[in-house]
């Protein structure tokens, strides 16, 4: 019986969105888990987060990792695309696929292409964190 209860252990949450990890399975991507969600990895940058949380169900979907610079070209590509409201600005660098849309899965996986093609407007290096001193 010990057993039993050391095997059950701790669920293991899914992977949300767990397609755009499929697609992008070429660049062999690394994820970790940021802010109750999944953040994805290729080399050092950050290029994407999957949300589906219960919270702020209007920002699940693909965030993606890009710059103000970067808004209105990929607005033209992806156009649902918008500002992640959670985080209380109107504009934000981080931008999200929302969920909700009727175009969702196939945003999501242009999204990739464009990460796998090496497009500059996704991914970002983030910022080294720095030890707090004693």
């Amino acid at each position: 019986m010990a057993e039993i209860e050391i095997l059950a252990g701790r669920r293991r949450k899914s992977v949300p969105h767990e397609f755009v990890l499929d697609a992008l399975a070429l660049l062999a991507p690394t994820t970790r888990p940021m802010f109750g969600c999944l953040a994805v990895y290729v080399g050092e940058q950050i290029v994407m987060i999957l949300r589906d949380r219960h919270d702020w169900r209007a920002d699940n979907g693909v965030w993606l990792a890009t710059s103000a610079e970067h808004h209105a070209s990929l607005k033209r590509e992806f156009p649902r695309m918008r500002s992640i409201q959670l985080l209380g600005r109107k504009v934000t660098h981080w931008q999200v696929l929302p969920a909700n849309a009727a175009d969702f899965e196939s945003a999501a996986l242009r999204a990739c292409k464009l990460v796998v093609a090496r497009d500059p407007r996704i991914g970002k290096v983030p910022k080294r964190r720095r030890l707090k001193s004693r």
